[in-house]
């Protein structure tokens, strides 16, 4: 088979196109000083000032001139395809050339199906196109991935006797590889009795796209001569497949024949070193780059900096990000996706802040970074913003995830309706969109409204998955609704075939510990496929507490303890265990194992945002800039909580002191500093909106339902479990939490 490269053929406007006649030499009009400065020209406006001269000195008339201030229109950097289009419609008989140089242009802009609708215009004018024209309209077709397109100008090639073109032939084979017609592409290829690397390497790109990286190798393997970019193919087609191993292997092969890596397979590598975690070799990838020239590329420092990022080195990809001299809305996106990612939500927001001052727009990929991290702080207004901006910019966009993560901020933003209203607005929902939905009026003790949109759901065509469940059981897990949930637990199995997961399990055996029923729940482990984990054993410990079953806490904590001998939270509950029943020599030895271990309670932290800042208050502290006039409203809460016959229940406070002491200790909880913050800087009537990292205690649940009526206000507040909407003096979740 015979083989030819690419380079053996240089284009030049000689190949598209024989001048006329009628035209002055070709050497004389090539050294026309009109002509030589379009050399010169880096903006449209000197571009203009030249076709003046062109014009004055009567050049317009010549099919040469015209190609060479249409060329330099459609296809220089400092050009303009408008105005290249403007120059076409002026020449009475455009020639091939020039119908060539638009079509190019036009595939090179931002809406390449214009190449195709002037390429209609151009053999409607009666010229005929040749084989310098149909591998730019392929080219069009593979980047919009019309594929109809595409065979409409297969037949067309065919027709003309163009197929044994190799520059045809190869397009031909990329736009079907690139529109996931591998078979007919294939067949193409095989057929060919001329191929050159480009064939091989868009068959091997296309195999490698689908994830058939056995016959992109085999593929490989056949090419006599190997370039970067088949070397790039194959190993961002392991990237792709989720072979980082094999990506990174396949890369110490390229070094070893000889062949220098690019920017692009810098690229391909960090990404395989990003999501494997290999940070030793995405160190010394960093060390080349830098010694090869490539440490100023852009794109090879997003990609370090997103390899940090992943690899949970956030200082490291924070140094390279504050040493660029510039930065694209690449840049910006992975560093903060890296802090979102890393649970590093108020830094993701601060950088995002900064990125808005720095006059970079953001893009919905930098939204779906900050949306989770307004989700988790609770910032509502800034989250309200991005909904403005995204209906502003991206009203069209068919992103269908982002407007999923908007339903999901405003559910975890304690703001129900408004996650309804963009659920609603949703032309194209996903299961996802369904699943987010569902979760968020579970999460806020709606479980009649996700029972109803699961059946509706179905009613659409949805089938459910293993994450609906979660869903529809969490809501029966909030409202107490044991009957329902074990409905729906039985429904998984026996008319969805989904086999129930550590998670449903986890739930249902919540259900069954809140209703003491430890029967059936210690039966429901032991029927388990699986063994349970610590989250089933924290559920059951947590129910031990509720109903105060010491023996049995002291039997669930020994589990606990042998499977997660580094957690805190199982040595916590069951020293509150031993609180609750007054064996306060149990509870020293507890906290004093606790202790020896060098392990601590994570301590309570509540959030709030006022005027798009979000405040965190931690129990007790008094770091706060406005600490003085907070505690002074928590003392003028507590003095209205008193005469209005609140009792503080100390049994919450699991140490043995002075009941004056227990009661300060619980008025000094991080819910109640935050709410204090909120009664002072924000207007009377406003809705205060706090996020609590823990469960919130029961005294101050029974607190802040007061709290809610004295002050009228409504407070809704999201702790580990749920949402609790307070509010003239009672909370939605109607006591059951």
């Amino acid at each position: 088979m015979a083989f030819i490269s690419s380079s053996s053929l240089p284009i030049s406007p000689s190949n598209f196109c024989v001048l006329p006649s009628s035209d002055p030499p070709y050497k004389l009009l090539e050294s026309h000083p009109s002509l030589k400065l379009l050399s010169q020209c880096n903006n449209i406006q000197s571009l203009k000032q030249v076709h003046t001269h062109i014009i004055k000195n009567g050049l317009h008339n010549t099919q040469f001139a015209l190609s060479k201030l249409v060329e330099f229109c459609a296809v220089s950097p400092s050009g303009d395809i408008s105005y290249a289009i403007s120059v076409l419609e002026a020449i009475e008989e455009p020639n091939q050339f020039i119908w060539n140089t638009i079509i190019r242009g036009l595939s090179l802009s931002s809406d390449p199906a214009l190449a195709i609708l002037f390429y209609v215009r151009m053999i409607s004018s009666g010229v005929e196109p040749n084989s310098y024209t149909f591998p730019v309209l392929l080219k069009s077709c593979a980047k919009m991935a019309d594929t109809h397109e595409g065979k409409q100008l297969h037949g067309q090639v065919l027709k003309l006797g163009l197929d044994s073109d190799v520059f045809v032939n190869s397009s031909l084979i990329n736009m079907y590889a690139q529109n996931c017609e591998l078979d007919i592409a294939r067949l193409i290829f095989d057929k060919s009795s001329v191929r050159n690397e480009v064939s091989f390497t868009a068959l091997i790109t296309g195999y490698a796209n689908r994830g058939c990286m056995e016959e992109a190798r085999c593929l490989f393997d056949e090419i006599p001569v190997r370039d970067v970019v088949a070397w790039n193919a194959v190993i961002s087609g392991y990237g792709q497949s989720g072979q980082f191993e094999e990506a990174l292997a396949f890369f110490q092969e390229m070094l070893k024949a000889n062949v220098r890596p690019n920017d692009s397979t810098m690229v391909s590598v960090l990404s395989a070193c990003a999501q494997s975690g290999s940070l030793e070799l995405g160190n010394w990838v960093r060390s080349w780059v830098e010694g090869h020239g490539l440490g100023s590329n852009l794109r090879v420092v997003n990609a370090l900096i997103d390899m940090y990022s992943k690899c949970e080195k956030l200082d490291e990809a924070r140094d390279l990000f504050d040493g660029l001299k510039q930065r694209n809305v690449v840049s910006w996106n992975v560093m903060i996706g890296g802090y979102t990612q890393m649970s590093n939500y108020k830094e993701a927001l601060a950088l995002f802040r900064l990125m808005l001052r720095s006059d970079i727009a953001p893009n919905d990929v930098t939204l779906l970074g900050v949306l989770p991290a307004c989700a988790h702080l609770g910032a509502l207004d800034l989250g309200k913003w991005i909904h403005a901006y995204i209906d502003k910019n991206f009203r069209i966009l068919t992103n269908n995830y982002l407007w999923t993560c908007l339903v999901d901020m405003y559910a975890k933003c304690g703001n129900i309706e408004a996650a309804k209203q963009v659920f609603d607005g949703m032309k194209v929902r996903s299961l996802a969109s369904w699943n987010v939905m569902i979760s968020g009026f579970a999460t806020h003790g709606h479980a009649d409204m996700a029972f109803q949109l699961f059946l509706q759901m179905a009613n659409e065509g949805f089938n459910p998955d293993d994450i609906t469940f979660v869903g529809v059981l969490s809501a029966c897990n909030h409202a107490g609704l044991l009957d329902i949930g074990r409905e729906y637990f039985r429904s998984m199995s026996h008319d969805y075939n989904i086999s129930p997961k550590l998670q449903h399990y986890g739930i249902m055996i919540d259900l069954l510990g809140q209703a003491g029923l430890f029967d059936e729940a210690e039966s429901l482990i032991r029927n388990m496929e699986m063994k349970p984990d610590g989250a089933i054993w924290g559920s059951l410990l947590g129910a031990c507490k509720v109903h105060k079953r010491v023996e049995l806490g002291e039997f669930v904590a020994e589990r606990l303890f042998k499977l997660e001998p580094e957690n805190p939270g199982a040595y916590v509950l069951l020293s509150n265990i031993y609180a609750g029943a007054g064996r306060w020599d149990d509870v020293a030895r507890i906290r004093t194992r606790l202790h020896d271990k060098g392990m601590k309670k994570v301590p309570g932290c509540t959030s709030i945002q006022v005027d798009n800042v979000v405040h965190q208050f931690l129990v007790g502290e008094k770091v706060h800039p406005l600490s003085k006039e907070i505690y002074k409203m928590l003392d003028e809460m507590d003095r209205l909580l008193d005469m209005a016959g609140f009792q503080p229940d100390t049994s919450e406070v699991l140490y043995d002191m002075d009941e004056e002491l227990k009661e300060g200790a619980l008025s000094h909880h991080s819910e109640k500093l935050a709410i204090a913050f909120g009664l002072i800087s924000t207007k009377p009537g406003t809705t205060i909106r706090i996020v609590k990292n823990l469960r919130v205690c029961g005294n101050c649940h029974s607190a802040t339902k007061l709290i809610s009526k004295i002050f009228n206000r409504e407070i809704i507040a999201r702790d580990r479990n749920r949402f609790h909407h307070f509010k003239d003096g009672s909370c939605s979740c109607n006591d059951y939490w």
